[in-house]
């Protein structure tokens, strides 16, 4: 049998045990039914006995105020209540809450309990959380109502605005009908207010104060991450990584990192690496390929100084209370990774910077990480296991994380095991898929006396399934709640209001301008121009050398014609001196009267030295003093 056809028989089977559960559902939902109205005929049997008891009516022809209390049906019936009372007190003792809480709402038991608050202690939203539904749901409502008691309380808090809705945190909520009958309906004396907001954008890419990180800081499994690398190029990352910083190279930006690896494939530097298993061609291609992909979603704007100190996002205002900053981020669906790993390196470089707190009343900073499935989408072994063990270990430092997301299936179960609250929007069942994801997220609540599976998929906008962690650590029983209103704004904030909040911010005086020092691209530059010029300056000084070896060789030949030509000059000098000697000696002396005019001048004296100039002179070899 095929893949596809294992595929296929795989999926009806799904579909079909879907659709029993459906009917088993359906039948049970049948039956409590039946029984229902069985108990309402019981106890209409017994009220007729009753009314058949009492006296007759009175004068007049009015019925006893017994009889007119039966008599009077309701408009409408009453929604049904899952839970009995037992189950409803085990809710409002489970949370029951002595130090400072969130309130997120009231039970809803068929109609909303106002008396039964469902609230988490401030003290535990380090143990982190999850808020999940589809869109739609109200999570990001739920998100603000949290960060403004969260801020309220004095707790700072860090959220992404996705869609821009967050920063209606920095005006007052505007109140009408609708919203007050319902915050009077859950017992929330609702009143209208903004909280102290500071506002955000990734290297200045939207509206507020950028927020930069170097190369350096983001480190090579981050990037890994970011760019997409398999772990043969993560691993190569690394090793380029490890060498800038030994040999004291500051990666800040792109232009950077594209420097280093260029020159460690080189001719200059791909020597420097033979010790530590070098690096391919190849892999290096494709690295450099990826980086360029990634500046051109503009990740350029992101990397580089001055990078962003962390300890900015857990400030208070000056009334104590938490200041809530929003990170803008436009177009998060065009560079998932480049959002998801920039929150990452925030998380981590938190961690690496706050010392250990243990277990505080209440933490340093929230931390909501909205749409939480970029995060995790492709995410690398190590990748995944750095984020487990920041999660982990984070809390002890005195922060909180929240994961915002569609579905629980989107986070890792290792990630899901260290969440300590659940705030569960309602679930969707239209695919086998989602009915499979519907039945894996009940099974990992507590029991309780609702039908989950039903329950998830029936409640409304702004109503969710809530689990948190008590006082004590121990989880807190499963609750129906209809959640309680935001008192900032539901709409964006003007965006006249924004940038005037961006502009009188302190933090653009440090942050607003890019700073362009000195780091691994021109130390790479000026070594590689010093290079040059030296060997520019050795093949000169190897030309000189050639250059004065072949001018000896020269000087050589010429002292040598030179000394060959004395040599020949002497020797004919000598030859015509003999000659001339010994025609002078075979005369007489008694001849020499006779001797021809020529004769007696080439043998003066005066001529013979006249010869040895001319002859001298011809061959141009003087002799050396």
């Amino acid at each position: 049998m095929s893949d596809d056809a294992v595929r296929r028989a795989q999926e009806a089977a799904e579909t079909a045990a879907a659709a029993a559960a459906a009917l088993q559902a359906e039948a049970a939902e049948a039956v409590r039914r039946a029984e229902a109205a069985a108990e309402l005929a019981r106890v209409a049997a017994a009220a007729a006995t009753d009314a058949a008891a009492e006296p007759p009516a009175t004068p007049g022809g009015s019925a006893t105020p017994a009889a007119a209390a039966t008599s009077v049906a309701p408009s409408e019936p009453a929604p049904e209540a899952p839970l009995d009372a037992d189950e409803v007190a085990r809710i409002r003792a489970g949370y029951a809450v002595e130090g400072a809480a969130l309130e997120l709402g009231a039970l809803v038991n068929g109609d909303v309990l106002p008396d039964v608050p469902v609230r988490i202690p401030i003290a535990m939203t380090n143990r982190h959380g999850l808020v999940a539904g589809a869109t739609g749901t109200g999570k990001t409502r739920t998100l603000q109502l949290l960060a403004e008691q969260l801020a309220a309380a004095g707790v700072a808090v860090f959220a992404a605005d996705v869609k821009g809705d967050l920063s209606g945190l920095a005006t007052p909520g505007a109140p009408s009908e609708k919203l007050l009958a319902r915050t009077r309906g859950i017992g929330q004396d609702w009143t209208p207010a903004s909280f102290p907001t500071e506002f955000f954008s990734l290297g200045g890419v939207g509206r507020g104060v950028p927020i930069r990180a170097t190369i350096s800081g983001f480190g090579p499994l981050l990037l890994s991450k970011v760019l997409g690398l398999n772990e043969t190029q993560e691993s190569s990352l690394g090793l380029v990584f490890h060498y800038a910083n030994a040999n004291g190279l500051a990666l800040l930006d792109l232009a950077d990192l594209r420097a280093v690896l260029t020159y460690l494939v080189g001719d200059e530097g791909k020597a420097e690496l033979e010790g530590l298993g070098g690096l391919s061609k190849a892999t290096v291609g494709v690295i450099l390929r990826e980086l360029i992909a990634f500046a051109d979603q503009g990740a350029d704007a992101f990397f580089g100084e001055p990078e962003i100190d962390t300890d900015v996002f857990l400030r208070t205002a000056e009334d104590g209370r938490g200041v809530i900053s929003l990170l803008e981020v436009p177009g998060v669906a065009d560079r998932p990774a480049l959002y998801s790993t920039f929150l990452m390196w925030l998380l981590a470089d938190l961690y690496s910077g706050l010392p250990e707190v243990g277990d505080l009343d209440r933490p340093k900073l929230v931390f909501f990480f909205d749409e939480a499935h970029l995060l995790f989408r492709d995410a690398s072994k190590d990748f995944l296991a750095q984020v487990v063990q920041t999660v982990r270990l984070i809390r002890s430092k005195g922060i909180g994380v929240f994961f915002v997301t569609q579905t629980p299936k989107d986070v890792p179960g290792d990630v899901l095991a260290q969440l300590g609250s659940r705030v569960q929007h309602q679930l969707r069942a239209f695919t086998p898929d989602d009915a499979k994801a519907l039945r894996a997220s009940v099974s990992t609540y507590p029991n309780s006396g609702y039908d989950l599976e039903e329950t998830l998929t029936v409640l409304g906008t702004g109503e969710a399934i809530v689990t948190v962690m008590n006082e004590k650590g121990a989880p807190s029983p499963v609750a129906w709640t209809r959640l309680r209103a935001p008192r900032a704004s539901m709409s964006p904030s003007p965006d006249a209001a924004i940038d005037a909040a961006v502009a009188a911010s302190p933090l653009l005086a440090d942050y607003g301008t890019t700073v362009d020092r000195e780091s691994a691209h021109e130390l790479l530059a000026t070594r590689m121009a010093d290079a040059a010029a030296k060997a520019e300056a050795a093949e000169a000084a190897e030309a000189r050398a050639t250059a004065d070896a072949e001018f000896e060789k020269m000087q050589a030949k010429i002292r040598a014609a030179e000394e060959k030509a004395d040599r020949k000059a002497r020797a004919e000098y000598d030859r015509i001196m003999k000659r001339t000697s010994s025609r002078s000696r075979s005369g007489s002396r008694s001849r020499s009267s006779e001797r021809s005019p020529l004769e007696q001048v080439l043998g003066s004296t005066a001529t013979q030295r006249a010869i040895t100039e001319v002859l001298t002179g011809l061959f141009g070899m003087a002799k050396r003093k």
